[in-house]
């Protein structure tokens, strides 16, 4: 099996990668980078990640990383993007299509796929724009409501899972964890439920070591500046408690290093994500051998409260169980050994790969 996968990538991180590897690198080199850098890893598939001939990888957002494929391959390095998607993956004679992007590669893009595409595969994570996923032979996520929504709507559709990150293997067994409490991930008018959870937790930060790394959405950021502290956008300003624990950004290694060095990884899901929970955060925090600490909802097997993660019901809730856990080292250490042995047995890449054969069977 020919395969071809497109992962995405914010603006953010790409500023990131620039500094990582520069914007003079090859193609492959820049893609090597990505990939030991862990971005996007849970998703990666097994053979993406070896470099095995037959499984083809890149980032159709890095126009970076596309320009330079086309400067190598004899097309003018203006050429756009989706035009350099399409000439890769007809190179690569790829037998199936998959992208991590599905609203960004609608029916118009799907009908241009070269011949050799047999399968036409997409990972669709809500709360994003839906789109036409209608022309996709397969929409796969871990969110049984999406699942069986999208199936009513004639999608053919799939629960598939995020996997265990091999990069994770360079962070899970530390044991110098001198941050208490940490958070990644983003802070917008998206995130009312989250923002909430975090104001309180942020008040923890004159006790115990918390710390933020918050992607403010555009509104907050402008609410920041001096224009923005004036009504309406002042309401999308982060409270001085937040902003007292928050840091930058984490990407990539970035981000797995500072789970690495935390004892507790809070995570919150959006707002819509309709009771189902599995988020790639689950995922890299658990895998990073760090204690998840998440909202209630239906998670992905073997994610159990008081096994291999706890779940808070409130924010009253959330701070009760920090405290309670920081002061039980052993039934901490206890969960998070046990959710980091979860990643590596039973959501292994090779379990994942395997998994993703069967659905195009």
């Amino acid at each position: 099996m020919r395969i071809f996968q497109n992962i995405f990538a914010y603006p953010a991180y790409l500023y990131h990668l620039d500094k990582i590897c520069g914007r003079d690198a090859s193609f492959a080199e820049r893609l090597r980078a990505m990939i030991n850098d862990g971005m996007n890893g849970v998703h990666l598939l097994e053979p993406v990640i070896k470099g095995a001939p037959e499984a083809l990888l890149t980032c159709n957002e890095d126009k970076t990383l596309q320009s330079t494929w086309a400067r190598e391959n004899g097309l003018p390095a203006e050429t756009a993007t989706d035009e350099v998607l399409l000439a890769q993956i007809e190179q690569a004679r790829a037998e199936v299509f998959y992208t991590q992007a599905s609203h960004k590669y609608g029916p118009d893009f799907l009908r241009r796929l070269p011949g050799c595409v047999r399968k036409r595969v997409c990972w669709y994570s809500p709360p994003a724009p839906v789109g036409d996923l209608s022309p996709y032979d397969l929409v796969v996520n871990n969110f049984p409501h999406s699942v069986s929504t999208l199936n009513a709507q004639g999608v053919r559709t799939a629960y598939f899972t995020p996997s265990f990150d091999p990069v994770m293997e360079d962070y899970c067994d530390n044991e110098d964890r001198p941050i208490d409490i940490a958070f990644v991930g983003g802070y917008s008018r998206h995130h009312r439920q989250r923002a909430a959870i975090l104001e309180a937790i942020a008040e923890l930060g004159e006790e115990f070591h918390v710390h933020f790394a918050l992607a403010p959405g555009r509104l907050t950021r402008l609410a920041e500046t001096p224009a923005g502290w004036l009504p309406p956008l002042s309401k999308h300003a982060r409270p001085k408690s937040v902003r007292k624990v928050s840091g930058l950004p984490a990407y990539g290694r970035a981000m797995y290093k500072l789970f690495s060095r935390a004892k507790i990884i809070l995570n919150g899901a959006v707002d819509s994500a309709a009771g189902d929970r599995g988020n790639m955060r689950c995922f890299e925090a658990m895998g990073c051998g760090t204690m998840l600490l998440s909202d209630p909802g239906r998670y992905p097997q073997g994610m159990e409260d008081g096994r291999t993660m706890r779940i808070y019901q409130n924010a009253a809730d959330a701070v009760r169980l920090i405290r309670e856990l920081l002061a039980d080292t052993e039934d901490l250490k206890r969960i998070s050994s046990n959710g980091l042995s979860l990643m590596k047995e039973n959501y292994s890449k090779s379990a994942q790969w395997q998994k993703f054969q069967e659905l195009l069977t």
